[in-house]
């Protein structure tokens, strides 16, 4: 799938004493792009979530490179590296804008859940969501 960018500008409070952004927060980045991507893609948490339909990660890593700072403007690129009607692996690269060095990469893992938290196929349960995210899947950046 291709890559979808997402521009972050870094906050203050998002920095610790050593003026470098705090490791958590890039995970809340990915956050942030993941629901970009969707969004673009024409689908949005709050319409699954009518829906019945949860999306929670499963399992996150972050390999940090290079610091962020305040007032950094990185983009965050982000997209689906793996799908299947009952889970999803989403990629994420984090990149200053200024010089386009890569201070990130990190990868999540997710599952379908329906409202009792039970595992579903996203394909018997929202198929039309389902072939949109397999149609993403076949696109080159």
């Amino acid at each position: 799938m291709k890559w979808y960018d997402t521009e972050i500008r870094v906050r203050y409070q998002e920095t610790d004493q050593m003026g470098v952004v705090y490791h958590a927060n890039y995970l809340v980045w990915f956050e942030v792009a993941r629901t970009e991507l969707v969004r673009a893609l024409g689908v949005d948490y709050r319409k699954l979530e009518k829906m019945g339909l949860y999306l929670p990660v499963v399992d996150v890593s972050c390999q940090y490179k290079l610091s962020a700072k305040y007032d950094d403007e990185i983009i965050v690129r982000s997209r689906i590296a793996e799908y299947s009607s009952l889970r999803l692996t989403m990629e994420y690269e984090v990149i200053r804008k200024e010089d386009g060095k890569l201070l990130a990469t990190g990868k999540t893992k997710h599952v379908w859940l329906d409202q009792e938290y039970r595992p579903v196929r996203l394909d018997r349960f929202a198929s039309e969501i389902d072939q949109v995210l397999r149609t993403q899947m076949n696109t080159e950046n």
